[in-house]
């Protein structure tokens, strides 16, 4: 009962707080922002700067600071202590004369009312009424005033909605002007002191449940909320970077096990809730892109949140083939009201999920041959395009020679962000795709002493354990150190794990030694990160684009995935693991 006291601030917060799609365009330009920036780290490499810089986010993002917990605890103590003597006297009597059959009536009642009159007159003289039906009362009139069904106005100085104010603890709150007696009549006179008190609700915003109730009782409290306020306070935890589980969790199974349907800005509010919290819930995932299928086809003004859901799927490495395609279909359909930064969300989304559609010729004639260098301010978003237009297969000659120019890259250090060690990686990959892949491509090249070669490159801790674990299973393997080599620098814009080589006997050779019939062999570790999560599990486009670039180069290519290789198996299952590979690689040679 602690949490629903304190969890009612954010009901009433939205009274007259209408929904609208400005803000969701925000979150879809941050979200890009995002997906763009964290994408090259995706297979477990990365700039050893960009590697502390993630995980000193993610660190924020998972405990509020002690001095902002003190803030909230501060002004809320008020509040808290009310609600204290009030909850303590409610749990000794007032809860043992209440009936089941009453309770359960006055809910009925509620569901039941069609006006506000008929939601109000539901405290008048009904013994059963509590706090769990004032919390409904508001939640309903909250979601009325969004959609402009009442106006606030209307009920503000009721004496019946300000007694249930007063029941949910708030007239405590010396700070919104309301008498601490809890005088009903001299509030409803006294104009200021009324709005004052609506003022007090809105402003509390989440407050109440963010800052003072436990994540657990929080939690208890999100099935009493209708599926619009769940949206609301999901929202609210991603804007605060809050990473609550508990809280998570009671919101993702209760949205999941709601019976309606979301609608499209709702769906890209959670989309990008899951993907600024790190949160992968497969259920929910489900959930929402059922029903974002669903509301799509009756969407033929706004694409900017088409590019918010999209930019949110790539960001979490959500892989659902149907809404991918349906997706694309829309986007084809309404090409003409499609924002290049919309579009150019879906190249990146689609090559970081290693996602072709069934229609890929029409996505390369009427999508991909709309967007033009000049749509891009910055020059960092230009090569963010080119680069997924090559893991996806799309890129053009001109644009490869167009970032790999000594023009570009003087232009990308003038850029704000300059040219870090994420473009630094992209662009060696580009460079080498040029050279190796590319057909009939004369264009320039990156000269071999540009500054693009000097990335310093580190995988995660949690993919280098594994990558330590191949090696010294190697060790065991091989006939002597000269014979492999770990966290080869590929100047291909990645790290190879370990590289080693055979004759066709399937001895092993010093990697000094050259001959035209040698095997070169290059481990590469394959973890949780270098996958695509969701409904059709797969390697990211990352990963495959290393792959590519490693088999154009000569190299026959053993993937270890971390769910078939453990640290925690005996060195001997290791070692037997890695020669039953060499074996398979040789004999295909």
């Amino acid at each position: 009962m602690l949490g629903l006291q304190r969890f009612t601030g954010s009901i009433v917060t939205q009274l007259c707080r209408r929904a609208t799609y400005s803000s969701n365009s925000a979150n879809a330009r941050a979200a890009s922002a995002a997906l763009a920036t964290a994408a090259s780290n995706s297979n477990g490499q990365g700039s050893a700067a960009d590697d502390a810089e993630q995980r000193a986010s993610a660190a924020t993002a998972a405990s509020p600071s002690a001095a902002e917990a003190a803030r909230k605890q501060k002004n809320s103590g008020q509040m808290v202590a009310a609600a204290f003597e009030s909850l303590r006297n409610e749990s000794e009597s007032g809860g043992k004369s209440t009936t089941n059959s009453a309770v359960n009536n006055i809910d009925e009642r509620i569901v039941n009312a069609k006006t506000v009159n008929g939601l109000l007159a539901i405290t008048e003289n009904n013994n059963g009424f509590n706090r769990k039906h004032a919390l409904k009362i508001v939640s309903i009139l909250a979601e009325w005033s969004t959609i402009n069904r009442v106006k606030i106005s209307e009920f503000e100085n009721d004496s019946r909605f300000l007694r249930v104010c007063r029941m949910l603890g708030r007239t405590a709150l010396a700070k919104n002007g309301v008498a601490k007696n809890g005088n009903t009549a001299g509030a409803s006179a006294n104009g200021n002191n009324s709005s004052k008190r609506i003022s007090g609700f809105r402003t509390d915003d989440l407050n109440t449940v963010l800052g003072v109730a436990g994540d657990d009782e929080a939690a208890k409290l999100i099935a009493s909320i209708s599926l619009p306020q769940m949206v609301k306070v999901m929202s609210t935890l991603a804007q605060r970077k809050r990473r609550s589980t508990p809280l998570l969790r009671s919101l993702a199974f209760n949205i999941s096990s709601a019976s309606d349907q979301l609608d499209l800005k709702q769906s890209a509010d959670v989309l990008y809730a899951m993907s600024m919290l790190n949160f992968q819930d497969s259920v929910l995932g489900a959930k929402v892109c059922a029903d974002v299928q669903a509301a799509l086809p009756k969407n033929s003004e706004k694409s900017a949140v088409v590019g918010s859901i999209l930019t949110s799927l790539g960001i979490m490495r959500y892989r659902d083939l149907d809404i991918l395609e349906s997706l694309t279909q829309w986007l084809l359909k309404n090409s003409e009201i499609c924002r290049p930064q919309d579009l150019s969300a879906y190249f990146l989304t689609a090559a970081l999920l290693n996602f072709k559609s069934a229609q890929l010729d029409e996505v390369r004639k009427k999508l991909a041959k709309s967007i033009i260098r000049e749509d891009f301010k910055r020059q960092s978003d230009w090569l963010n395009y080119v680069w997924s237009l090559t893991m996806l297969g799309l890129v053009e000659n001109s644009q490869l020679e167009s970032v790999l120019s000594a023009d570009f890259l003087s232009k990308l250090q003038n850029d704000k962000a300059g040219l870090t060690p994420t473009f630094k990686m992209r662009l060696l990959n580009l460079n080498s795709y040029a050279q190796l892949c590319a057909t009939d491509y004369k264009g320039v090249i990156l000269p071999t002493d540009s500054p693009v070669y000097q990335v310093p490159m580190a995988h995660t801790k949690s993919k280098q354990i594994l990558v330590n674990g191949v090696l010294d299973a190697l060790k065991s393997l091989l006939p002597a150190s000269n014979h492999v080599l770990g966290s080869v620098d590929s100047k291909m814009g990645f790290l190879i794990d370990a590289t080693c080589q055979f004759d066709s006997q399937r001895n092993a050779l010093p990697l000094d030694k050259t001959s035209q019939d040698v095997i070169r062999v290059a481990l590469m570790v394959v973890d949780f990160h270098d996958i695509c999560h969701g409904t059709h599990r797969s390697a990211s486009g990352i990963t495959n684009l290393t792959f590519d670039l490693l088999e154009k180069s000569g190299y026959q290519i053993i993937p270890v995935p971390y769910n078939e290789f453990s640290t925690s198996d005996k060195l001997l299952k290791r070692v037997q693991y890695l020669e039953a590979k060499f074996k398979d690689v040789v004999s295909r040679k």
